[in-house]
């Protein structure tokens, strides 16, 4: 099992720099890296808006259900929701959930050019197979995920806002003074930074998961399973990582 992970991370490896060996022209690399921001960045957006709206709201209800002293202010609860919103919530389950939706869509977009020779075709063209269709892939995501994840971070607490407002567990300026107490730029640069490593993580995995796909349909199936299931394994191992070095 040791082996296969030497030999599955060196060919990952390989994989990375064989994008950079050959590039292709700028207006043609341009043009796939705008498609591949849309498809990432607006494409994931609804997904993104309803997750984090709820994730606010339920957050707010959970922690005012905790708080049931009266020792302890109500603004609490909006430093609670903020910091665990710029910390934990916003980056890291936005991009598990960009996990299944882009991993799965990359992974499966490679693996059917793959296994329908479509790739093959491009090397014999000599065009640099994985510049062309990878690279774009990642540089988008990691362009464009620190973005959903700045979307994410600000409807959550919003979310959580209107929860509390609506609900009556706290008012308007008591979730604000509570946001504003403990913020910390520092705590918005660490979120950019980890959305920016999982962006890479996501969508260079699930590349690599799909190009080198092998068989039919159903192994395309397994490889977007992979891209999934590794993707989601790796960001949450960094960002145990990150945790430890940042902090």
């Amino acid at each position: 099992m040791n082996l296969t992970f030497f030999y599955h991370f060196g060919r990952y490896l390989i994989f990375l720099k064989s994008m950079l060996t050959r590039p292709e022209k700028m207006n043609i690399f341009f043009q796939r890296l705008f498609e591949e921001m849309y498809k990432i960045g607006i494409g994931s957006l609804p997904i993104i808006a309803i997750t984090s709206l709820f994730i606010g709201a339920v957050t707010t209800v959970q922690t005012a259900y905790q708080l049931v002293s009266g020792l302890i202010a109500k603004s609490v609860i909006g430093t609670i929701v903020s910091d665990s919103t710029m910390l934990e919530l916003g980056p890291t389950i936005s991009c598990l959930v960009l996990s299944g939706k882009v991993g799965a869509h990359i992974a499966s977009e490679i693996g059917n050019m793959r296994i329908s020779e479509q790739i093959d075709a491009l090397e014999v063209m000599g065009i640099n197979a994985t510049g062309y269709l990878a690279l774009p892939k990642i540089i988008a995501g990691m362009l464009m995920i620190p973005l959903l994840n700045i979307i994410a971070i600000t409807l959550s607490i919003y979310g959580g806002y209107m929860a509390g407002e609506l609900s009556g567990i706290l008012t308007h300026d008591e979730f604000i003074l509570g946001a504003r107490s403990t913020f910390k730029g520092f705590t918005v640069f660490f979120s950019c930074v980890k959305a920016f490593t999982f962006a890479f993580i996501i969508t260079s995995v699930s590349s690599y998961q799909g190009y080198f796909t092998k068989g039919g349909a159903l192994e395309v199936g397994e490889s977007s399973t992979k891209a999934v299931v590794y993707s989601s394994v790796l960001v949450l191992l960094f960002d145990y990582i990150l945790a430890e070095l940042m902090l």
